[in-house]
């Protein structure tokens, strides 16, 4: 009864703290922005789905023209048969349209709820447009490297500070372009907008061109190169683990896609080292050096259903979060596609991302599976991940073939047990917080409603 009470006491308070935070406007417009967003993050989940299920194996030969094994998915399927060869097109230039742009869709989205959450009566959809602008102008060109994910921080920072200036500046009427009577609203709208767009993206395209000449570099190959050049030496240590595994995780607290930001260089480790070093370990009997962590290692026992224990999260969402529809939603869209490792939905459409609710267990939660899994591999209960999967491949397949061990599927069940009991209590706690804003919303539109009426009545009245 006593535990009963202090958990309450635990949850009452962490929610309190997490709702003052959770109302900070730059915190408040990234949550709902994504929210705003989650449609197309679900078709770009499932597409991403469709065209990476792995269907096996074959050969085909490398660049210096040796046969070697790759993986074959479902989209190279479709493009052997000319009939279903559009399929994988289609889906492309679907990505191209959702995950693609992501940090173009991001700085719109999240620029028109801050200019709506600093001034109700501003023009918040040339707000977005200004910030769209200002990521345009900014970036050197425009591709994927930076209309996607990678560049989704820096697009983040970027659209909060030209919101800013730009609100601040539509406040003062002297840089309000006056129209004559009988002008539609439109035009006398964007007229009035016209001088704070011109001031806030010339500006900040100053500071950036100062910063290019001095530095050589635009922001955002600066921020990604300054980013990979604090690892460029990778271990397969646990330290390092550790290390690699908050950091990525911290970033998509952030709003930064953590995994791209370290693959290429745990990739390189992986195949360059690891793999290699841990199958010549396997076939000695068991000796010489293993490096227990690597990227294979990761996808295998930490990102089950995506970054964060993304299963985990959808588990517990179906179990901590039934009483809230929405929470529900979320839940049961987003088991299949974490089956195969993608969990989008939940990290955007929950949201998990700059969360401060969801903090604690998105760290925690793939921490304790990477000490529960290294741990079991330095003592022996697992083999080394010696062989190459397909990310994409389900948990429990994925645990067995990387290890040809009946027990990489138990450590994975292991793992997705005590991930599920990390995020239940914070579930728990997001769904309370949710359940008094929707109150305190509701208590609001009573008295303003009531205040309405009065004034109704007064006035009748007064007519009288």
């Amino acid at each position: 009864m006593e535990d009963t009470k202090k958990s309450s006491k635990f949850v009452e308070k962490f929610s309190e703290i997490a709702s003052v935070v959770g109302r900070q406007r730059h915190l408040a417009a990234i949550r709902d922005g994504f929210i705003t967003l989650m449609p197309i993050l679900i078709l770009g989940s499932l597409i991403t789905l469709i065209n990476n299920i792995p269907i096996g194996q074959w050969m085909q030969p490398d660049d210096s023209g040796e046969m070697v094994s790759t993986f074959k998915y479902l989209a190279d399927f479709f493009r052997e048969h000319k009939a279903l060869e559009w399929i994988p097109a289609m889906n492309g230039h679907i990505w191209g349209g959702t995950f693609a742009i992501m940090a173009l869709l991001a700085v719109f989205s999240i620029s028109y709820q801050l200019a709506k959450q600093i001034d109700p009566n501003t023009n918040a959809l040339a707000a977005a447009i200004t910030a769209l602008g200002v990521h345009l102008s900014v970036a050197p060109t425009l591709d994927y490297n930076y209309a996607g994910t990678v560049s989704l921080f820096v697009g983040l920072i970027l659209c909060l500070i030209t919101t800013e200036i730009f609100v601040r500046l539509s406040r003062n009427k002297k840089l309000h372009i006056k129209m004559p009577q009988g002008v539609p609203p439109a035009v006398s709208k964007s007229f009035a907008a016209l001088l704070p767009t011109l001031i806030t993206v010339t500006a900040i395209n100053l500071v950036f061109a100062v910063f290019e000449t001095y530095l050589k570099h635009n922001i955002f190959d600066w921020f990604n190169d300054t980013l990979m050049g604090m690892f460029s030496t990778a271990s397969g240590s646990i330290w390092f683990g550790l290390i690699i595994v908050i950091l990525i995780h911290l970033f998509w607290m952030a709003g930064l896609h953590g995994a791209n930001m370290f693959t290429g260089i745990i990739s390189a480790f992986t195949l360059a080292y690891a793999i290699p070093g841990n199958l010549a370990y396997v076939q000695n009997g068991n000796s010489g050096e293993m490096f227990i962590f690597n990227n294979v290692f990761m996808d295998v026992f930490i990102n089950m259903g995506g970054s964060g224990v993304g299963l985990a999260i959808v588990f517990a969402i179906l179990i901590a979060g039934r009483r809230s529809s929405s929470y529900r939603t979320i839940g049961r869209i987003s088991v299949a596609p974490g089956v195969f490792n993608i969990n989008e939905s939940v990290l955007f459409g929950l949201p998990v991302v700059l969360n401060p609710v969801m903090l604690i267990p998105f760290v925690l939660a793939p921490v304790a599976c990477l000490l529960i899994a290294y741990i079991s591999t330095a003592i022996g209960i697992i083999p080394p991940v010696a062989y190459v999967i397909p990310w994409t491949t389900p948990p429990l397949i994925s645990g067995y073939l990387a290890t040809l061990s009946w027990m990489g599927p138990v450590i994975q069940l292991i793992n997705l047990a005590v991930a599920t009991l990390i995020y239940i209590p914070f579930i728990r706690i997001a769904v309370k917080i949710d359940e008094n804003l929707a109150l305190e919303q509701q208590a609001q539109a009573y008295v303003e409603e009531t205040n309405s009426n009065e004034d109704n009545n007064s006035l009748d009245l007064q007519t009288e």
